[in-house]
């Protein structure tokens, strides 16, 4: 007997119908992001960021003292597993299938984002390349700006759909639009 799984996103309720053009607010879905927790152990905590920040198609996002996530959406979880685990003193987790990957972008999307974090996303206070884990829609949260309006939001799979709704609603006076990422 064969067993053949289909993977299903967890917002595809959320999206699949739903789907229109970008607007210049817009909310994309990852569908298959690649995320990584990577610990420093300690006295080890330098060394181990500067092999993360030095990583090819990863983007390390900072989550608290010595951790990490380690981010692709270039490349698949075993060649990013293989990369980190040859990263020295430090202790690496897929959580690729617990996390959701979400990127809101736009010329409003800081105005979208002030009405579900109490973080100041300033440009000159939130530089691009900056990320911190926050509450975002009541959930915890790991932000990240990617862009000069763009950030990206990594969500427990179990929330994603309550910040997603709360991000669409947030968004709805800047016509955010939303969809899953090519």
């Amino acid at each position: 007997m064969s067993i053949h799984l289909l993977h299903r996103h967890v917002l595809e309720d959320h999206i699949s119908g739903f789907e229109t053009d970008p607007n210049p607010n817009h909310l994309s879905v990852i569908r298959r992001p690649v995320i990584f927790s990577v610990l420093a152990r300690a006295g080890h905590e330098a060394e181990v960021a500067e092999a993360l920040w030095n990583a090819e198609d990863v983007a390390p996002r900072l989550c608290g003292p010595y951790e990490w996530l380690a981010v692709s959406r270039t490349v698949g979880a075993e060649t990013v597993e293989a990369m980190l685990s040859e990263i020295a003193n430090a202790s690496v987790i897929d959580q690729s299938d617990g996390r959701v990957l979400m990127e809101i972008s736009g010329p409003g999307v800081r105005k979208i984002l002030a009405g579900c974090v109490a973080v100041d996303l300033h440009p000159e206070v939130f530089e691009e390349g900056r990320s911190a884990t926050m509450l975002c829609c009541h959930a915890a949260a790991n932000i990240a700006r990617t862009g000069k309006d763009t950030f990206e939001i990594i969500v427990p799979r179990s929330l994603a759909g309550s910040v997603f709704e709360a991000l669409m609603e947030m968004g709805r006076e800047h016509a955010l639009t939303r969809g899953f990422a090519d």
